[in-house]
């Protein structure tokens, strides 16, 4: 059975901007790679009789409610009150919510703050959601027709209770087995509509439906199918979407550009050393979000100024003054200099003009020079991306790691 299904956010913090509402992004994202389509998503600010009166109109509406939001000890946490208040419930204090939030504080022995008391007041017969990663005990209660599942807003907490205790109870309400199942593939250097354009005339196998989405700079493919031979079909469809799209697949599901580089590193036993001036340390960011980046980073340089390539990567001083820091011999000297003044086996440098200043006729905000030396291979390349600031550095660090994916592919093959 397919579920009808809405997520409400609350909090004045998401209304008035001070945060993005990413609870939503990742609920759709794992309920969809679970089989699960959202219908509808609402926000609300921290205000008792808008959230019941949203409670009240999606409860009416759809058979299942995700609500994030509003389960703190604080005066303006006014979810469960107001959940009570929506469906004639009386709060009362749960005595398994307070022992579990007791147990909490006592496992990391802390003092429990009185407070820390309002978290157990819950609507009666609501069914309890733990929480292995904070003091905010969720919730599940039947309206009607709808089940709603209330869950913290921090949302590390949040996605550890979806995870765990919401997917598997969807799971029962929809008689056991998810409406559809859904493979993702994540390809980087085609727009979106070269990546529809490379299907055409390449149909995918029947009973497999495409979809598409973008998470900047990358484009996912979205492969969904139902029924008991689901999981056949979408080994078929992947295999045939990555001979489409081949070389531009770099992952699937949750995985990361950059961790897919950081194993296949690790794999090769090869050491890297960064150099990088425009993107100012994300591309060393993004590799060192990853568990056991010792392994293959050596070092990295967030050389900026021109005084800074000639002092810790040796740039000659006449090159900057004939080719200048954005310039294909500057980035290629920058290569070279951070991997020997590491010794590392890897090279790789980035020097560029992000903008929104600083650009000229010649060379135009958005201008970037890559450049690696590896063994076997020495290669410097120019490019001219769009966008904003941001956009323009994540695009930088994002295809500086496409380069080592692309040239760690090479030494696998080579290998086998």
């Amino acid at each position: 059975m397919s579920l009808n299904l809405a997520v409400l956010t609350t909090g004045d913090e998401l209304i008035n901007g001070e945060m993005a509402d990413t609870n939503t992004m990742r609920i759709a994202q794992v309920l969809g790679g679970h089989g699960y389509l959202l219908r509808e998503a609402r926000s609300v600010g921290d205000d008792e009789g808008e959230i019941m009166q949203a409670l009240r109109d999606l409860a009416g509406r759809r058979q299942a409610i995700i609500v994030t939001g509003g389960l703190g000890p604080t005066e303006d946490d006014l979810t469960a009150r107001a959940a009570a208040k929506a469906f004639d419930r009386r709060l009362a204090l749960n005595d398994e919510a307070l022992r579990q939030i007791r147990e909490f504080f006592r496992q990391r022995r802390q003092e429990m703050h009185p407070r820390n008391e309002k978290q157990a007041l819950l609507p009666q017969k609501a069914q309890l959601i733990p929480n292995p990663l904070g003091t905010a005990v969720g919730f599940q209660m039947r309206c009607g027709n709808c089940e709603l599942f209330f869950l913290p807003g921090v949302p590390v907490e949040m996605a550890a209770m979806l995870e765990a205790t919401v997917l598997p109870r969807l799971d029962a309400l929809s008689g056991g087995v998810p409406p559809r199942q859904e493979r993702i593939l994540k390809v980087f250097g085609l727009s979106e509509p070269k990546v529809e354009e490379r299907f055409n005339g390449h149909p995918l196998p029947t009973g497999v439906c495409l979809g598409f989405g973008v998470e900047y700079p990358f484009v996912l493919v979205k492969l969904r199918a139902g029924g008991p031979e689901a999981e056949d079909l979408l080994d078929k469809a992947e295999l045939h979407a990555r001979r489409q799209l081949a070389p531009y697949v770099f992952g699937t599901g949750q995985e990361t550009l950059a961790g897919n580089v950081g194993r296949m590193l690790t794999d090769a036993g090869l050491t890297l050393a960064l150099a990088e001036s425009c993107t100012g340390g994300m591309v060393s960011q993004l590799l060192t979000d990853i568990p056991g980046a010792s392994a293959f980073l050596e070092r990295a340089a967030v050389t900026y100024s021109n005084r800074a390539k000639q002092d810790w990567l040796l740039v000659p001083a006449d090159l900057l003054a004939r080719e200048g820091a954005v310039s294909q011999g500057c980035a290629l000297a920058m290569a070279h200099g951070v991997r020997e003044a590491a010794g590392s086996d890897i090279g790789l440098a980035i020097t560029g003009i992000a903008g929104p200043t600083g650009g000229s006729a010649d060379k135009p905000v958005g201008t970037v020079f890559l450049a690696m030396a590896a063994p076997g291979e020495e290669k410097v390349q120019g490019y001219r991306f769009n966008g904003s600031r941001d956009k323009i550095r994540l695009m930088a660090a994002s295809m500086a790691l496409e380069w080592l994916r692309r040239y760690l592919c090479a030494v696998q093959e080579e290998v086998h």
